[in-house]
């Protein structure tokens, strides 16, 4: 498993070519064996992700509190009281009725990330752009135990990376926007944006979170 090592140092110095920000390494361990998620976390992994709330729960029934445990896929309603209690944050806030069951079961405030579907890709989950400021006012009025953080995307695949440039940008600027406006229980402290195939990119144009997944274990079967 020398290999995880070598990925997670070289995405390191990666990571310090393209940014002068603190940066949240997030391994993405959809399908990863648990003897190569404790190898990363014995080499400096302190937060992991999982798409699917069942897996989330697998992963916090063996691991515990060796990591944080954070949720980047899409939240279905009637599956946020097995994750709730979980989860360091939830990076697919999409929808009034995920905010209200939110509001339902959590004991203490829950640490959000608004997913924002700044290419309009019928197959991304995700607020449109020109819908995310209304929705963000809504959750701060009527939601007090959601605290947004920050905002996430996922930009389209294309085989010239560059391309992904304006969509990181736009969620950039989007975030400044939003910062501007002040509003109670928001703030736009994280970006996550990025992922293998895309994260320097991002990072250049202002992510502090990238997911990170194939670039540190290889490629998986699904």
């Amino acid at each position: 498993m020398d290999y995880i090592k070598e990925n997670l140092d070289y995405i390191k110095k990666r990571i310090q070519v393209n940014t002068k920000e603190d940066v949240l390494l997030l391994a993405v361990t959809k399908t990863v064996e648990i003897d190569k998620i404790n190898y990363a976390v014995e080499n400096g992994i302190t937060d992991i992700a999982e798409n699917k709330p069942q897996e989330l729960v697998k992963r916090y029934e063996v691991l515990k509190d060796k990591v944080n445990y954070h949720l980047i896929g899409t939240l279905q309603t009637n599956k946020v009281k097995y994750i709730i209690d979980k989860v360091s944050m939830i990076h697919s806030l999409d929808r009034i009725s995920l905010c209200e069951e939110i509001q339902k079961r959590a004991k203490n405030k829950i640490k959000c990330l608004v997913q924002v579907n700044i290419s309009k890709e019928d197959s991304k989950h995700g607020l449109f752009k020109e819908e995310v400021i209304p929705f963000i006012i809504k959750v701060s009025k009527d939601y007090p135990k959601i605290k947004i953080m920050g905002l996430m995307t996922m930009a389209p695949f294309f085989e010239d990376n560059e391309k992904t440039r304006d969509v990181f940008r736009d969620l950039k600027n989007l975030s400044i926007d939003i910062k501007n406006l002040n509003i109670e229980n928001v703030e736009m402290k994280y970006l996550s944006m990025g992922m293998s195939n895309d994260y320097e990119i991002a990072l250049q144009e202002g992510a502090n979170i990238v997911r990170i997944g194939t670039a540190i274990f290889g490629k998986r079967n699904y």
